[in-house]
């Protein structure tokens, strides 16, 4: 072979090698870059849910992308987290009548935490329901010096209860942050489950029909609209409640997780609907109990239905 020859076949074999070297980092690329995709899309699905939240809070979660996990506050099956505890002496509480829980929530150092932030013009938002989704209780408990709660609720139907408390601290390490945690109680008797409702994209209570709109997918993101009527009109009266014109609520059939849906209505004046958005996050797929509330005239309705997350 000429020496003109020999040159030639040694730079096609270095420009080859070189194409091989080039396509390899590139094909390593692409794989780098599929994989950051899936960590983008729907970002962290197994992260919880995200409960009432600051003014704050709200704004910078609602202005996020959707599918992007905004589950900083739990899913509200634990008692402990991030050093904030909900401890409680009550395991048990009489069927059939009123009774009062009482709780606090203690800090890091154990000692009970008695500066709150306002969230929805309340301190501490406080949940019941019962293990077979009946019963949803939404209270606002006092808090005397001491920091000590007491929720006064209503008769508890004979079974196991979970009982959530959520909260913002507004001083320590958790300034700021939205806190969810509960534990569970008992009320002695005939302790028989009730089935859980069909799911449904309506649910009539006290003459007014909810209707509820959204594609949801476990653990992303998405809007959801719930509309209110009363014989098949619009309702336009609604009175604001907690700063909204709707308070909605979700529990997971099985473990109770909880989860709050965030009101994207603007209350400007003191009539509204007859449509509502929200922001829904429910981590889990599966069954949830959804809970609305609104008031008209006065009077609190609460209007429950099954939510299927695919």
């Amino acid at each position: 072979m000429s020496f003109t020859s020999r040159l030639f076949s040694r730079r096609r074999a270095l420009s080859a090698a070189g194409t091989a070297v080039v396509l390899a980092t590139t094909l390593a690329a692409c794989g780098s870059s599929k994989d950051s995709d899936s960590s983008m899309s729907g970002m962290d699905h197994g992260s919880k849910p995200s409960a009432s939240a600051s003014a704050a809070g709200k704004d910078r979660d609602h202005g996020s992308m959707p599918g992007m996990d905004h589950g900083s506050m739990g899913d509200g099956l634990a008692d402990a987290k991030d050093g904030y505890k909900l401890t409680s002496t009550t395991t048990k509480l009489p069927a059939g009548k009123e009774a009062a829980y009482r709780f606090r929530i203690t800090g890091e150092d154990g000692k009970p935490v008695t500066g709150f932030a306002v969230d929805q013009t309340k301190r501490m938002h406080f949940y019941a329901i019962r293990s077979d989704l009946t019963g949803f209780q939404h209270l606002h408990p006092t808090m005397d010096d001491n920091g000590t709660w007491t929720a006064d609720l209503a008769a508890l139907k004979p079974g196991k209860w979970r009982v959530y408390a959520s909260f913002t601290p507004d001083s320590g390490p958790g300034k700021g942050k939205d806190f969810v945690l509960s534990r569970t109680v008992t009320a002695p008797g005939d302790a028989r489950r009730a089935p859980l409702p069909a799911a449904a994209g309506s649910a009539d209570v006290d003459g007014y029909t909810v209707t509820v709109r959204g594609d949801l997918m476990a653990g992303m993101t998405h809007p959801m609209t719930v509309s209110v009527s009363r014989d098949g009109k619009p309702v336009t009266d609604l009175r604001p409640y907690l700063e909204t014109y709707a308070h909605l609520t979700a529990f997971h059939e099985g473990d109770q997780a909880f989860a709050h849906l965030h009101p994207q209505t603007k209350v400007e004046s003191d009539k509204g609907g007859p449509d509502l958005a929200f922001q829904a996050m429910l981590p889990k797929s599966g069954n949830w109990r959804l809970f609305l509330q609104f008031q008209t005239g006065g009077t609190l309705h609460t209007a429950a239905l099954t939510l299927r997350v695919s």
